[in-house]
């Protein structure tokens, strides 16, 4: 099933100009009925395709993609994981994503560059940070690793960020998850592809998904530029366009779209060897490893689809870049970018089945879809074969907005959504 290369084919693609290179997953042709669809061919629709064939043994499966893959929020985001969640819930399916992020490389014979520098969260004053220390302890039972450090122990994390008493934003301490980091973001996409597509999964690019086709309350397939295709199953993986095809099958999600921007400087040597987050500036930053730092910030606080942001929120990011970070103020901003999130009211996601007998959702996830990648393929792959949620996806059902049943993350999310 696993792919591997030689070092002899890679020179010999290299030396013909890329014409040789083995593509890594097919172009196939799309059939006319699939046990499963999956639309949306971004990271969570990658992995469920994976999961279902890997762990269920269902390959009668085709990944529907609109554009490129990988091209929405997966290609569109600052590429940070962690599970430094606050409610055991949340705690449960984030530390699944990263303990299954932890040895995927190895999964899928495909380097996704996972980096566990550790995150910093920081603290701005002694009531933020008291808060911090009771966070902390929640995530320690909860089984999560999590460590209060004061303002020395992040002067020596973080050199370069500007702590003192005088400063706009004064730093006093935080908290540490050690093994929070970054993954490459394209990697994760691409590693996901070449294993579902190895197991047989067809994955259908630029092709629109223009209707989804239910009849007597129960999905049958769906209608894309290339025609009708049937399924028993259908799984929405589309992120901010959720609630755009959940009213194409008659009911409408609680989901709320936002740009959310993200930045890359011009690439600098190392000087910055863990990520960092002040909740309070919403402002985050960690360097990748062609130097570059990635940065962003709060949403864009106005409803859109448009994978672009306004100047506010740029000149917000880029102010708390300066003043925590001053040498930043000498850098250039090569690009900026914006990611269409998928915003509910408690900031937790949506996974499993909905109103329609054999559609299922994933979404939701707000400025938290990347980190939870492989926990959103995970179980919804599990409810798709098995028709029953995941016991670590139970909580996040569609119901828990008409019970009450609410988990509110919006403050642990790290950027208010």
């Amino acid at each position: 099933m696993k792919q591997r290369f030689s070092f002899g084919a890679l020179v010999r693609g290299a030396a013909g100009g890329h014409r040789h290179w083995q593509p890594q997953w097919r172009t196939p042709a799309m059939k006319r009925r699939y046990q499963v669809i999956v639309v949306g061919a971004g990271g969570h629709g990658l992995a469920t395709a994976y999961y279902l064939a890997k762990n269920h043994g269902i390959t009668d499966v085709a990944v529907i993609e609109k554009g490129w893959l990988g091209g929405g929020n997966t290609g569109r985001n600052t590429m940070v994981v962690r599970s430094n969640y606050l409610f055991p819930e949340s705690t449960a399916i984030y530390d699944l994503a990263l303990r299954l992020y932890e040895d995927l490389s190895r999964d899928l014979n495909y380097n996704i560059m996972l980096s566990q520098r550790g995150i910093v969260t920081l603290a701005h004053s002694r009531a933020e940070l008291d808060g911090m220390a009771r966070w902390a302890t929640a995530l320690q039972v909860n089984g999560i690793d999590s460590e209060i450090v004061d303002r020395d122990g992040v002067r020596r994390l973080v050199p370069t960020l500007k702590v003192a008493d005088d400063a706009r934003y004064p730093v006093v301490g935080g908290f540490l998850q050690r093994r929070g980091g970054i993954a490459r973001h394209d990697a994760v996409a691409w590693g996901y592809a070449r294993g579902a597509d190895s197991y047989g999964v067809d994955i259908i690019q630029n092709c629109e998904v223009r209707d989804l086709i239910v009849r007597a309350g129960r999905i049958a397939g769906v209608e894309t530029a290339q025609g009708v295709v049937e399924a028993d199953s259908v799984a929405l993986t589309v992120a901010g366009h959720s609630s755009v095809l959940a009213a194409k099958a008659g009911f409408r999600l609680p989901v709320t779209s936002y740009a959310l921007q993200a930045f890359v400087s011009e690439p600098i040597k190392p000087i910055l060897n863990t990520v960092v987050l002040s909740p309070v500036t919403g402002f985050y930053v960690s360097q990748s490893d062609k130097g570059e730092l990635v940065m962003g910030g709060a949403l864009d606080l106005y409803n859109s689809y448009a994978q672009r942001g306004n100047f506010p929120a740029i000149e917000g990011v880029l102010s708390s870049a300066v003043e925590m970070f001053p040498f930043m103020s000498r850098l250039k901003l090569m690009r900026h970018w914006g990611g269409i999130v998928d915003v509910v009211p408690d900031s937790s996601p949506i996974i499993g089945k909905s109103p329609v007998q054999g559609l299922y959702l994933n979404c939701g996830w707000g400025t938290g879809g990347f980190k939870a990648i492989p926990a959103g393929g995970f179980t919804l792959a599990h409810s798709i074969a098995h028709d029953t949620p995941h016991p670590i996806a139970a909580p996040f059902a569609l119901d828990r907005f008409a019970t009450g049943a609410l988990i509110d993350e919006a403050g642990a999310s790290g950027i208010a959504h």
